[in-house]
């Protein structure tokens, strides 16, 4: 554990852990998208047909990442913060952090709203790597495909069985007891190596409180990976939601009581 307490772990030029993204869309209407897309003076054509780069400049100048202050941009040599890319029906977004990808998730949907193309889920890596360690070679070989649709699968097992216990319990102490119970389950449970995360994007709930949910999703489980790291061995995702929900709505000045 001493050894890895004086290493460092992997980060990207903004400062954030390397923690690779899979952003997923449905294409409902490519040409409409790719125009949108070129239409942008932060986007370029990639080396291959049907990919593109999203660049920190033009329209997403405003973006803050204040994993590092002092960070000082070159205005001739822009950060390229994902590459996209299109097969058939459906447009990838790749990124290399957590920030990054809760940053395009808003961005992307006003840019193409829910008729040019719709987001369907994010693929992400629950841990970081030390600054030495043997990267994989490209977005194919971190995710696999069925294992995640298997894991979303049994994330959805588990919680309509938990449903059906609370609904079907005679006291509302004995639901209580249930969550509790489960609660406690998956706080000991080991973060998987990577996981889904499905967007549903209903027209009666506001986008930004769903891109909320994704955030706090997303930087609990960094939060975890972080920490543990440094040697909290014992930090929770429990504990990192709590503190990221504090720092939300705590700087927002709400309490969540009232």
């Amino acid at each position: 554990m001493f050894d890895r307490l004086q290493k460092s772990f992997l980060t990207v030029e903004t400062g954030e852990a390397w923690q690779p993204v899979r952003l997923t869309y449905e294409l409902l209407h490519s040409e409409r998208t790719i125009a949108a897309l070129e239409s942008l003076g932060c986007i370029r054509k990639g080396a291959a047909p049907l990919t593109w780069n999203w660049y920190w400049q033009g329209e997403c100048d405003d973006l803050h990442f204040d994993s590092i202050p002092s960070y000082q941009r070159n205005g001739s040599h822009p950060v390229r913060l994902a590459t996209l890319k299109q097969q058939t029906d459906v447009l990838h977004i790749h990124l290399n952090s957590f920030k990054r990808a809760c940053m395009a998730v808003p961005f992307f949907h006003r840019l193409l709203g829910s008729e040019g193309a719709r987001i369907r889920h994010a693929d992400f890596v629950n841990r970081i790597c030390a600054v030495d360690e043997r990267l994989p070679h490209g977005f194919s070989e971190l995710f696999s495909e069925a294992e995640l649709e298997a894991m979303l699968y049994q994330r959805i097992e588990e919680y309509q069985r938990m449903r059906e216990l609370c609904e079907h319990a005679v006291t509302a102490e004995e639901a209580l007891d249930y969550m509790v119970a489960y609660a406690a389950a998956e706080e000991k449970k080991r973060l998987p190596y990577a996981e889904r995360y499905v967007f549903l994007l209903e027209d009666q709930i506001d986008p930004d409180v769903i891109f909320l949910g994704f955030y706090i999703y997303l930087r609990g489980r960094e939060m975890v990976a972080v920490r543990r790291w440094l040697g909290e061995t014992g930090y929770t995702l429990r504990e990192a939601v709590e503190e990221s929900v504090e720092s939300i709505f705590g700087a927002m000045g709400i309490d969540l009581i009232d």
